[in-house]
């Protein structure tokens, strides 16, 4: 029922900088728990960075330093703030939100990191 949507991927150089966008159909007030996740070919899908109702935030070590995800209530958006991107990072990134009786995906947008 919560639609997301990614957006803002695309291919940057290493160490270049690329923020990607998710748009909730909903309040974001409604999430416990609001994050981003990637998977890159032939891997499994990992959390990147995740940030709750209360502000707290995780973030996957090998992104900390670099990746800052934050959330925009009046937009409905949270975003994934990407910089000194490496070719690791290239990944189909997810939006991911959960609420206390569910969980909702969105598509994915694709992030390359490529010189």
């Amino acid at each position: 029922q919560v639609q997301l949507v990614e957006s803002g991927g695309g291919l940057v150089q290493p160490g270049g900088s690329l923020t990607l966008s998710c748009a909730a159909s909903r309040s974001l007030s409604i999430f416990y728990v609001m994050g981003w996740y990637r998977q890159a070919p032939g891997k499994q899908r990992e959390l990147v960075a995740q940030i709750t109702s209360g502000g707290n935030t995780i973030y996957a070590d090998s992104v900390k330093g670099r990746f800052t995800i934050s959330r925009d209530y009046a937009k409905r958006k949270i975003y994934l703030q990407m910089n000194s991107l490496k070719p690791d990072d290239t990944a189909v990134y997810y939006c991911n939100a959960e609420t206390m009786g569910s969980g909702s995906w969105g598509q994915g947008t694709q992030v390359t990191v490529s010189s």
